[in-house]
């Protein structure tokens, strides 16, 4: 085996691909957060949403006024 050690003395190369790497899986780690957090909303709304009553699910749609109410005839 050599006598040199390979984490004594690294060249920049290798440093640089360390230091790349490093970088790329703290941004993964950063992303994967945001979708946990974004996750956690969406369970949060799913649960709130899970106590409402019944009646509160089948009201009228709120859109109702922009919708067109007579249908378009096509000649």
């Amino acid at each position: 085996m050599s006598e040199e050690n390979y984490f004594q003395e690294p060249s920049r190369v290798v440093r640089l691909r360390v230091w790349a790497l490093g970088q790329m899986v703290w941004g993964a780690f950063i992303a994967g957060a945001g979708v946990l957090a974004i996750g956690g909303v969406l369970a949060a709304i799913w649960v709130v949403s899970l106590l409402l009553p019944e009646q509160s699910k089948q009201a009228p749609s709120p859109y109702g006024a922009i919708e067109i109410a007579s249908p378009i005839r096509v000649a």
